[in-house]
């Protein structure tokens, strides 16, 4: 079923208590695949810090933030995040989660199809990529909806929640498959 009274926001328009009610609401299901987040969102200082950290992020233009929000409740339901910008090379990677009540409804696909435009019109980007862990199945059909190709079997690149190094899927999107 789909579910389409949703929009993007901006960081700027984040409490970090929405943020946080967010963290919490999903905080058992996504601590393997967002350890930095999760660590760093246990309660509303360190989740203050944390909007206000990447709040600086986004003033130096190493990274951007967009949170999906429902319009009917207002409340937050997702977050995407542009990371590990290379002007140089013009690539970036993505991530993202869903909360948990809105999963399958198509709104993380739809809102990752905007960041993938904001990447090549906003930020000229030549290449977007995605990492996501071996059994994130979801995340992986994101990527596939979106037209990433999965460009191999990254070994041991991502530390767990536990501090194991995991393999992960690298998916890469250039901006000519795009067009």
């Amino acid at each position: 079923m789909e579910f389409s009274n949703w929009k993007l926001d901006k960081i700027e328009n984040i409490h970090f208590k929405e943020f946080f009610d967010l963290i919490e609401n999903n905080r058992n299901r996504i601590i393997k695949t967002f350890p930095v987040t999760v660590s760093n969102c246990i309660d509303l200082k360190s989740t203050e810090e944390f909007i206000t950290k990447n709040s600086q992020i986004e003033i130096e233009k190493t990274g951007c933030y967009f949170y999906v929000r429902n319009l009917e409740t207002n409340c937050l339901i997702g977050y995407i995040g542009i990371k590990k910008i290379d002007y140089h090379i013009s690539k970036c990677e993505l991530f993202y989660f869903i909360d948990k009540d809105f999963e399958g409804k198509g709104i993380i696909s739809k809102a990752i199809a905007d960041v993938i435009d904001f990447c090549f019109q906003d930020l000229k980007m030549n290449k977007i990529f995605i990492c996501t862990s071996k059994i994130n199945f979801g995340s992986q059909q994101i990527a596939l909806k979106n037209r990433f190709v999965l460009e191999g079997t990254l070994r041991e690149e991502f530390k767990n929640h536990e501090g194991v190094l995991e393999d992960i899927n690298y998916y890469g999107l250039l901006k000519s498959d795009f067009k």
